[in-house]
């Protein structure tokens, strides 16, 4: 199961995932996005599954819906997010209702999922969950302070679910991307001064691409990586490593 389907870097997702023989549901709240996704990549095994996470109501029915058309999930990688957009800065300047909209987004329905599908996969003793975080979370982006405190909390409820789920088969990752060219990103990559400016933080200097997340979201969920539990990893090209 992933979360934000539709593009970016969830649609990346959904694609790798198909292409190595899973099934895989879907979900997002952009039904167009979806149905682009489905015709590109014409595949059974996709279950497309229209619901917008930060209403519980929604979700669950979703969640019911995915059980029933193909089973418990066995993996489910929480990739749904958002900026806040223009409005999301600094803290004092960040209104009220836009703080509730990330955190909603962002880490309440991360929460909200997680612990849904939490049941089923402790029955079976088995069971990964993959959160799509940010280097955002790791280290503080300049008037982007609540994007970059949910992306942390992500990465705790990651630890969170390691500490108390591992005994019982459960693993939890939170792969941290930076600067992934991504339809929410393009506008500032096509401007050549600024990715120049990104370029110049990232050691690698290239600009991460929807592979490069995809490609680990694949291992990590993979028994490949079986001892990887409750880690943060940076796929950044180095950034925070500066």
């Amino acid at each position: 199961m992933v979360t934000g389907a539709a593009s970016g870097i969830g649609a990346g997702i959904v694609e790798r995932f198909i292409n190595i023989g899973d099934r895989v549901i879907a979900l997002d709240k952009d039904e167009s996005g979806l149905v682009s996704l489905a015709n590109r990549l014409d595949s059974a095994n996709l279950l497309p599954s229209i619901a917008d996470l930060t209403d519980d109501r929604q979700m669950k029915e979703a969640l019911v819906e995915a059980v029933n058309r193909v089973g418990h999930p066995e993996v489910l990688i929480n990739n749904a997010a958002t900026t806040g957009g223009p409005r999301a800065t600094t803290l004092h300047e960040t209104p009220p209702e836009v703080v509730d909209h990330v955190f909603n987004v962002n880490l309440c329905s991360v929460i909200r999922l997680t612990a849904a599908v939490l049941p089923t996969m402790l029955e079976r003793g088995r069971g990964v969950i993959v959160n799509i975080a940010s280097v955002a979370g790791l280290v503080a982006f300049p008037a982007r302070a609540v994007y970059s405190i949910s992306k942390a909390a992500v990465i705790q409820v990651t630890r969170t679910i390691a500490v108390d789920y591992g005994h019982r088969g459960i693993r939890s990752v939170a792969l941290c991307p930076g600067m992934i060219d991504t339809p929410m990103t393009h506008w500032r990559l096509a401007d050549p001064a600024l990715r120049e400016e990104v370029l110049a933080r990232i050691p690698q200097r290239r600009i991460g691409t929807v592979s490069d997340v995809a490609g680990a979201a694949a291992f990590f969920a993979s028994d490949e990586a079986s001892y990887c539990n409750g880690a943060a990893i940076p796929i950044d090209g180095g950034f925070v490593a500066i």
